[in-house]
């Protein structure tokens, strides 16, 4: 609750604010959603964007937004090498589709499920800047073990180097989100997480246009190239992350109070110490941070199923993360060559085409996406991606199965076909890019700001690997089950995206809370309530007057 005056009668001070509040020079009556504490100090003091301090902070956040990188980095690499038939699949006698290429690509999500618990300990024990530095030196190695695969061929070697760096971006990719959303203002906590996971589409479009250019070069440096380029953004991390301010909630736990001020007033309350942004928070870590919770204890899991409230926390970023992987974006990425050969795309530099095209296209509405997440709500975003994906699949079914229906007879040779059904086939990439599009806007800035959002501060680190470990399982069933279908049963696959993600978006409105405008703390209110979903969305009304004094109105809200 904010230190803002009660209000008698809310009822008639909503309808008659200006006859009531006279004397007390009301000049507006707003009603608000989030928390009344968060809202009084957006009123109150208004957070400076173009401040040196800001755009410093900012500088810094895009270290942390590396980690994110090397996931889309990944995804989209695996979908470029699979497209080098001449070199790559040469070198390996490997195929994109089937078994091979689902066992060679899914190492990296098994080094991620291995790696469970150990992410907790990493970030807990010695700091988020430690975590990120451990994730991102296990990422340079891992790249170096599958580089050295040029001179062996051997497939052991290089799913041996997919597993330390899958577990190596487990750790980091963890790290990363947590320092991010415990660092960042938290007027701008929304947007510069949202804008986090933006950076997955980065390391895509920096991976798609390595592969595609490989394609230009007549040897196996067409696929080593964009392999040892995987090393940029986990290079950068350890170079800079010693040089980061660490999470001021870090720092409180660990005894380290005067640290965590110093740090809250430099970067939240630009050197003033009686910030309003600064008390806020400090009031709120004396109140809600645990000295002696389970994060001291790298052993301890217990915080997370000791209370209901934790249970639902960690299943909601759990299932949230695992429902954002099963949308069918992996197909899109992992398998896009395969899904390629379906829409008559059949050439290699035409499909590493449509893939960089398809990366940039990604990233520009991810970004505008982030931007948005305050201002439509974290809701309302999962819940049009969900079921909005799950129409695009309608017609990309709808469209694909046409085009099946005009294959040319006697034209598939090496996996190759030519289809008739030209219009068909323009349909089927129109739709792909739709898909990208709505994915991109609705999901992809939530899946680094939701998940850590809901967590709270004693068991974030922890919570995290649970949620990379659903992240990295729901990944492998992407690896093992779509090629697979792909090769068997072909367009018809995307039939089971279609009713699956209506599943996901049932689920979702009845059970995954609005966590928009409240600081961290703030909302272990919502999952601690009774109907954490319905308390969440509950609205506020708030009286401002002439000295910017915010009074808090009783209201019955609705919901």
């Amino acid at each position: 609750m904010s230190n803002a005056e009660k209000i008698a009668d809310p009822a008639q001070t909503v309808e008659h604010a200006d006859s009531i509040y006279t004397g007390k020079d009301v000049v507006e009556v707003k009603e608000v959603k989030g928390s009344e504490a968060f809202n009084e100090a957006v009123i109150k003091e208004p957070v400076p964007l173009t401040h040196p301090r800001t755009v410093l902070l900012f500088c810094a956040l895009l270290i942390g937004f590396f980690c994110q990188t090397m996931n889309g980095y990944d995804t989209m690499l695996f979908g470029g090498l699979l497209n080098n038939k001449e070199y790559f699949l040469a070198h390996f006698h490997g195929e994109n589709k089937g078994i091979w290429a689902g066992l060679i690509t899914s190492m990296y999500q098994i080094g991620g499920v291995c790696a469970l618990p150990f992410v907790g300990p990493c970030i807990d024990q010695w700091g988020r800047r430690v975590g990120m530095f451990i994730g991102s030196l296990l990422i340079v190695i891992g790249t170096i073990i599958q580089g050295l695969t040029s001179a062996n061929a051997s497939e052991g070697q290089m799913m041996g180097g997919r597993f330390v760096l899958g577990f190596g971006v487990s750790i980091a990719a963890a790290a990363g989100p947590i320092w991010i959303v415990e660092t960042a203002h938290p007027k701008h906590r929304g947007i510069i997480t949202g804008l986090c996971n933006t950076t997955w589409l980065a390391g895509a479009i920096l991976s798609s246009g390595a592969t595609r250019g490989g394609l230009d070069i007549k040897s196996n440096t067409s696929w080593l190239l964009p392999i040892w380029l995987q090393m940029v953004f986990p290079g950068l991390i350890c170079v800079f992350a010693f040089v980061l301010p660490e999470s001021p909630r870090w720092l409180y736990t660990r005894g380290k109070r005067e640290s965590a001020i110093n740090t809250l007033t430099k970067w939240h309350g630009f050197g003033n110490r009686d910030s309003a942004w600064v008390r806020l928070q400090l009031n709120e870590y004396e109140e809600y941070l645990e000295m002696d919770g389970s994060d001291k204890r790298w052993w301890d899991y217990r915080a997370l199923f000791n209370k209901r409230s934790n249970l639902y926390r960690v299943a909601v970023a759990c299932w949230f993360s695992a429902f954002t992987q099963w949308c069918g974006n992996s197909v899109l990425s992992y398998f896009m060559s395969a899904v390629l050969d379906t829409a008559g795309i059949n050439d290699s530099i035409g499909k590493a085409n449509v893939s960089l095209g398809y990366s940039v296209f990604q990233f520009v509405f991810a970004v505008l996406g982030a931007h948005f997440v305050e201002r439509i709500g974290r809701r309302k975003m999962m819940l049009t991606g969900f079921f909005g994906v799950s129409l695009v699949w309608v017609c990309m079914s709808a469209s694909a199965g046409t085009l099946a229906h005009s294959l040319v007879s006697g034209s598939v040779q090496d996996g190759d076909a030519k289809f008739s059904n030209h219009n068909a086939a323009n349909a089927v990439l129109g739709f792909i890019f739709i898909y990208g599009a709505v994915y991109s806007f609705n999901i992809t800035p939530l899946q680094s700001l939701y998940p850590v959002e809901c967590i709270s501060f004693e068991i974030r680190a922890k919570g995290m690997a649970f949620q990379s470990f659903f992240v990295n399982a729901a990944g492998l069933l992407n690896q093992f089950a779509w090629p697979v279908a792909i090769k068997e049963i072909e367009w018809k696959t995307y039939i089971i995206f279609i009713a699956w993600n209506v599943v996901q978006g049932i689920l979702a409105y009845f059970f995954f809370p609005e966590t928009r405008k409240r600081t961290l703390e703030e909302l272990d209110k919502i999952f601690e309530a009774k109907n954490p979903v319905k308390y969440s969305v509950q609205s506020h009304t708030l009286a401002i007057t002439e000295d910017r004094t915010v009074v808090a109105v009783d209201k019955e809200s609705k919901v």
